[in-house]
């Protein structure tokens, strides 16, 4: 015995606007990137305007997981026939992205350098200060003084001053307070080691 499929009546409902409904599935959504934005064609889908730009829509798809089993048969097809199956198969040619500049200013705005905004917590500049100011730059002599309670080692006690000194407005106040610190000029020269300091990071 087949159970009955209870049918409701369909209700017109007149709170939702179904032309904005509609409108807003078929649209792009807001794109955020500047860049992006200026090349952007309503006009075309998504999938579209991404393969334009040089970009992926889907990066499954873009970058393939390599396949063991197809890999192997590749190898063993070159063994049989001793001979390179590049050769034989017909590549098609990759077509040139019609916005290939897109693709290169994002690449410059992702490696352009980006001012820090991390700090340290209080408690940990007062330590790398008082260490730097009774032993300068003598890491090893660091390592053995009775305030390095967690026994952080010399290579450890380094790598925290380096970011000490790549920060800053925290580093540009320890050196005005030792009054190493008081032209403009300095500062810049300041920042220009912090940029530095980050680069090698």
């Amino acid at each position: 015995m087949k159970i009955k499929k209870q049918h409701r009546k369909k209700k017109f409902l007149h709170k939702l606007n179904r032309k904005r409904m509609r409108n807003k599935e078929r649209s792009t959504g807001n794109v955020q990137c500047e860049v992006i934005k200026e090349a952007w064609d309503k006009r075309k889908t998504s999938f579209k305007n991404l393969r334009d730009m040089g970009l992926a829509n889907d990066p499954n798809k873009a970058i393939k997981i390599p396949n063991y089993k197809r890999e192997t048969f590749k190898k063993a097809v070159q063994i049989v026939k001793q001979c390179d199956s590049d050769s034989e198969e017909e590549v098609a040619p990759k077509r040139k992205p019609a916005k290939i500049e897109v693709v290169e200013k994002l690449e410059k705005v992702a490696r352009a350098p980006r001012e820090r905004k991390f700090m340290l917590p209080k408690g940990q500049v007062e330590f790398l200060t008082y260490l730097l100011d009774k032993y300068g730059h003598d890491y090893k002599a660091m390592e053995r003084d009775k305030k390095n309670y967690y026994q952080e080692t010399w290579k450890q006690l380094r790598a925290k001053i380096k970011t000490f000194m790549g920060i800053p407005k925290q580093y540009g106040e320890y050196l005005k307070s030792k009054g190493l610190l008081d032209k403009e000029e300095n500062e810049e020269e300041l920042k220009e080691q912090a940029k530095a300091l980050a680069m090698d990071d």
